[in-house]
């Protein structure tokens, strides 16, 4: 009779067991939502940023946990800037968490700044409150934000929105643009000692050598190889579509690095594009061929049978796979050349490189592995 109790009590427990488990078994996210004053001494800051996206990407792509490359969803906000309402903080959120990356940089390439009131506090609140945090305690969840002048401005007190933000898991760092000294004097070292974050000094106004390598020219060409595997659909794929083609090119403005950065990214597995690319939306098992109706294809798809459609699928997918491989193997070597030609500058304090310890440093703490 035990024994049928206990076998009862077994099966009775085996769902629940199995669906905890499946929810451990899923992908750590790495959630990161940056903040920039866009007010009218910001200008360096903004084209840091602008450049050095890709390299940030590229880091956290470089990332496992448990030997599975985390989702990277990335969200941006901008405050400080007086052509935004002025009864919201003059805060705009820009972009929410998303794993659309040219969404991100299409976004930062639009700012513009402007002389305005920095409410640190306030648009940490906001971010906090708006944006769609992950609710898992093993995922990394940081804030970012940047600016100049004193952290304490505003109705909304910046030690509350910190204690609030770390309460949810959430890690705030600082990151001023100034000295050390003023940066503590003003509040912004106690923001992130409030939240358990890093307090981060750059010089917003350093340009950032741009090093070119031997093997960018051939990256740069794998590339354009790599966009003709995209195959979009739906009523707004070829917009997106060309939103890529613009954001290879906002890359290239900035300088060839950036660029190369830009297409380490898209062969990595960060890089994903399921609502308007067949082959990704077709690898993530996320639409169906025989769902698609033809409106929805492009040109050289119209007319075809669904298993002719198939057949192109698959073959763009292999075309990309072998692609990838190449971009990720020149880039290795790359990397190595450019940490090279590094070691002989003088360090600078600038965005990229204050981000990237503070991501090492706290994704160490969560379990991720950097591979760099």
């Amino acid at each position: 009779m035990r024994k049928i109790i206990l076998l009862s009590v077994v099966l009775f427990l085996l769902p629940a067991f199995l669906i905890n488990a499946q929810q451990n078994q899923k992908t750590k996210k790495v959630q990161i939502a940056l903040l920039l004053d866009t007010s009218n001494s910001m200008d360096g800051l903004i084209d840091q940023a602008k450049s050095q996206l890709w390299k940030i990407v590229n880091e956290l792509a470089s990332s496992e946990y448990k030997g599975v490359t985390p989702i990277i969803e990335i969200a941006l906000y901008e405050y400080g800037n007086d052509l935004l309402s002025g009864s919201e903080g003059h805060i705009r959120q820009l972009s929410q968490l998303t794993t659309d990356l040219d969404k991100i940089s299409e976004d930062l390439f639009a700012l513009k700044t402007n002389g305005g009131s920095e409410y640190c506090g306030w648009v940490i609140d906001v971010a906090m409150k708006q944006l769609s945090w992950s609710t898992s305690s093993t995922d990394l969840k940081m804030i970012f934000i940047a600016g100049n002048e004193p952290f304490d401005q505003g109705n909304v007190k910046y030690d509350k929105s910190c204690k609030d933000a770390i309460s949810k898991g959430i890690i705030v760092n600082t990151i001023f643009c100034g000295s050390e000294e003023e940066g503590k004097k003003t509040h912004w070292k106690d923001g992130a000692d409030l939240a358990d974050g890093k307090f981060l000094v750059i010089n917003q106004n350093e340009v950032i050598a741009s090093i070119e390598s031997p093997y960018d020219d051939d990256i740069l060409k794998l590339n354009q190889k790599l966009n003709s595997t995209y195959i979009y659909y739906g009523s707004s794929g070829q917009k997106m579509k060309t939103r890529q083609e613009v954001q290879d090119l906002n890359a290239m403005k900035m300088s060839k690095s950036s660029a190369v950065q830009r297409s380490a990214s898209k062969a990595s597995g960060a890089y994903k594009n399921t609502s308007w690319d067949l082959v990704d939306a077709f690898e993530n098992e996320s639409i169906e061929i025989e769902d698609i109706k033809e409106e929805a294809l492009p040109k050289e798809l119209k007319g075809k049978t669904k298993e002719e459609i198939t057949i192109h699928v698959e073959k763009k997918s292999k075309e990309r796979e072998k692609l990838k491989k190449e971009i990720s193997s020149l880039n290795k070597k790359r990397d190595e050349y450019v940490a090279t030609e590094r070691q002989k500058m003088s360090k600078k304090n600038t965005l990229d490189d204050a981000m990237l310890n503070a991501i090492r440093e706290l994704g160490t703490e969560k379990g991720l592995n950097f591979k760099k």
